[in-house]
């Protein structure tokens, strides 16, 4: 039964990278991956909450497993976050692989510490 909840989050959490991805790349006229960013960030912020909503009781493991595991498994992405940045160091864009890199560190550490104070100040 575990393994269904995490695909169906999965389901949900791979498209909805993919539009995130598109939609954010669209208006940004830029070679730095805004999008993949967004989505990671959100996922991010997602993650935590849902954490929280878990330790402090008022979510289940499944709902950890569907929203967790899966939504936010497949919503953010380390593997397009590396090839981008490689990608943007290979085009000469040194200090923009750079500043992907360290932006999507601090920006998704806050973002899950931000989601998980949320839902102590909300649950807790």
């Amino acid at each position: 039964m575990n393994w269904v909840l995490v695909v169906a989050g999965a389901m949900v959490g791979a498209p909805l990278r993919y539009v995130t991805d598109r939609v954010v790349q669209l208006r940004h006229d830029s070679v730095f991956p805004w999008g993949t960013l967004s989505a990671n960030i959100a996922g991010c912020l997602l993650l935590g909450l849902v954490t929280g909503a878990v330790v402090a009781g008022a979510a289940s493991s499944d709902v950890q497993l569907l929203l967790g595991t899966g939504l936010c498994g497949a919503l953010s992405t380390y593997s397009t976050f590396s090839y981008e940045t490689l990608r943007l160091r290979e085009q000469g864009a040194a200090f923009l692989a750079g500043v992907n890199a360290v932006a999507s560190v601090v920006a998704g550490l806050g973002a899950v510490f931000l989601g998980d104070a949320f839902a102590e100040a909300f649950w807790g």
